[in-house]
């Protein structure tokens, strides 16, 4: 089977070059020429753990091509991904001009039936809308099928999520374009993967239902690390404690600065405007998104107190990108945070493994280091906002000589904190109560 996926950012390439890897001849189309290029001699233009090695595998057996050429790609494809971004308007709903700027280009040029799959993150009602584009735009009356087949990958393991997924939500109204993708999904089968066949509107509030519930989630063991702190109760252990119930689950219920990314923060705005649109004002996505905002400040609160001011006070940043293995800064917590300690008088030093080109960028005033130890020097405080594995193994004596004054801002709670105080260190974390050195 022939497919194309229109759109090579980071969704659209995972899935095309796991299809590829499945056995399917995939064709990933962009308007970027540029990328396009890089692309064809498998330069991949993000960080994401294997993402490099399969599209070459998928280049070298020649399953995985790429074009500029949207003729080409429809085409030759039976089943057409749409891949492309979804970035929230000014009001917060979801600005689809680049979906239905991507249906016109298929209609203009389809010459037989097509099975065209939103795999974007669209509100409810998008495949409808993207139905009338096609139709109204087709040169000659071809077939064709809508589909929602929303993604589920997380940044730093999408791969592994794209081949061994927990579940396959398939969105349709036609028989044949279920088959169509089964098919295409069939090598799941073997290791039993769940799939959810049901119609385009459920499928789309699927996705949304779930980022905004784990986003709940995330907001809510934030406002307990608040409590937490004021009553002098570790989040941690409340967490353990509540997660122990199957009803709730552990995942998602680690306190932190906040979430960040490309999804929670863009679908939570989706959400609520689609409930505004019909009447129906969403209060829980709404309060989830202004207690992540709030959880910035917090930090920001957390680090001027514990450093006793910011005005001419130098701090170290372990960590820039929203979450670790990936390079992705955008909503990153760090942005809030680092820009604010900045504004208030104080110089940061900057590390991060993959993220340092767009951090510096977003933060111009931060000071970029070469590494874990070089941003420690001479600082008045270390904050860990990102908990890459690099840094849950500090050697705190270095750092120790390094540093003007002793202070871990543990802001993911990595460390046990008779660990960081045995070694000399005030260590300060999220819903957990601070702790002095201890004596010698």
């Amino acid at each position: 089977m022939h497919i194309s996926v229109i759109g090579t950012g980071y969704v659209g390439l995972v899935t095309g070059a796991c299809f590829a890897e499945f056995g399917v001849h995939v064709t990933c189309i962009d308007t970027n020429a540029k990328r396009i290029a890089q692309l064809e001699k498998g330069t991949v233009p993000f960080f994401e753990p294997g993402i490099t090695e399969l599209v070459a595998k998928g280049i070298k057996e020649n399953r995985l091509t790429f074009t500029t050429d949207i003729a080409r790609a429809v085409d030759k494809a039976l089943v057409i991904f749409i891949a492309v971004g979804t970035p929230p308007k000014s009001d917060g709903s979801a600005d689809l001009s680049y979906v239905e700027e991507v249906g016109r280009g298929i209609a203009k040029h389809m010459t037989g039936y097509k099975v065209i799959v939103t795999k974007s993150t669209v509100p409810v009602g998008t495949g409808e809308k993207l139905r009338e584009v096609i139709k109204a735009h087709q040169s000659d009356r071809f077939r064709f099928d809508i589909v929602s087949n929303p993604e589920f990958l997380r940044e730093g393991s999408a791969i592994e999520d794209f081949m061994r997924p927990n579940r396959v939500v398939i969105g349709a109204d036609s028989e044949q374009a279920v088959a169509i993708m089964k098919d295409l999904y069939r090598p799941l089968y073997l290791i039993e993967t769940p799939f959810v066949t049901t119609d385009v509107p459920t499928a789309e509030m699927i996705k949304y239902a779930s980022n905004a519930f784990l986003a709940v989630k995330i907001s809510f063991i934030n406002e307990m690390a608040t409590v937490c702190e004021r009553v002098g109760a570790n989040v941690q252990m409340v967490a353990k404690g509540m997660g122990l119930d199957h009803r709730i689950g552990s995942k998602f219920l680690h306190a932190g600065p906040g979430f960040g990314g490309s999804c929670f923060p863009k679908d939570l705005a989706a959400l609520v405007q689609t409930g505004d649109q019909v009447g129906y004002p969403f209060q829980i996505a709404g309060a989830a998104a202004k207690v992540n905002y709030e959880q910035h400040l917090r930090m920001v609160t957390k680090i001027r107190e514990a450093c006793g001011g910011l005005q001419g006070k130098t701090l170290g940043v372990l960590g820039l990108s929203f979450k670790p293995n990936t390079n992705d800064m955008r909503e990153a917590p760090s942005l809030t945070i680092l820009n604010a300690l900045i504004k208030e008088g104080a110089m940061v030093r900057g590390y991060d493994p993959v993220a340092m080109e767009e951090a510096t960028k977003l933060i111009p005033g931060m000071t970029p280091c070469k590494d874990m130890y070089d941003v420690a020097e001479q600082v008045d405080g270390l904050i860990i906002m990102t908990e890459w594995n690099q840094f849950r193994n500090l050697d705190f004596e270095r750092l120790k000589l390094a540093m003007r004054q002793p202070l871990l801002l543990d802001l993911r709670n990595v460390y046990d904190s008779e660990r960081v105080t045995g070694y000399g260190f005030r260590h300060v974390s999220v819903g957990r109560p601070t702790k002095e050195p201890r004596l010698a």
